[in-house]
């Protein structure tokens, strides 16, 4: 199938928004998504950016059945490890149903390392959800490293409420 990858821009923030909920329904957490439209604009394409998206586009001809000629992306940012340097998280990798099994997944997760490397990055991190065996074989091909298995690693996060109870028992200056 031919397409190809881009840089995102701030006009394409409704698409990687669209994107953004497909894959939340894919996974089963939709009701946990509340980015809207705006917050990527703000955050992805403002004074500091926080994150950088890549996108596949198909030509005309290849478009989705509801008319889409984006139909993957990759989103994605800096980050830092006190053992290994620059490194990237990957937060997305989503490619829509029916564009799968094309190459457009490995193109853009080939893109990411790249730009990673450019960077200098030692790393790229992601986690995946433990029921999506397609997806963790696919990383696995490509040569990641399970840490849930091999060093015992559990990702965590922290949400709102969390992080603001946290903060309110900051030691105040």
């Amino acid at each position: 199938m031919n397409f190809k990858i881009r840089t995102a821009t701030k006009e394409d923030c409704k698409e990687i928004h669209r994107m953004t909920m497909e894959l939340a329904i894919y996974e089963n957490m939709l009701e946990q998504v509340t980015v809207s439209v705006d917050d990527l604009e703000r955050d992805g394409f403002g004074q500091n950016p926080c994150f950088e998206c890549l996108l596949a586009e198909v030509p005309e001809e290849h478009k989705s059945k509801e008319g889409h000629r984006l139909v993957a992306y990759a989103l994605y940012f800096s980050t830092y490890s006190s053992w290994k340097g620059r490194a990237i998280y990957l937060e997305d990798l989503y490619v829509m149903q029916e564009f799968r099994g094309n190459g457009i997944g490995k193109a853009l997760l080939s893109k990411v390392a790249e730009m990673g490397k450019k960077k200098q990055c030692q790393r790229l991190q992601l986690t995946v959800l433990d029921w999506n065996k397609f997806s963790r074989d696919f990383y696995a091909a490509k040569g990641a490293v399970d840490l849930t298995e091999s060093e015992g690693r559990h990702c965590l996060s922290f949400y709102r409420q969390s992080v603001d109870n946290l903060a309110s028992e900051a030691p105040r200056d």
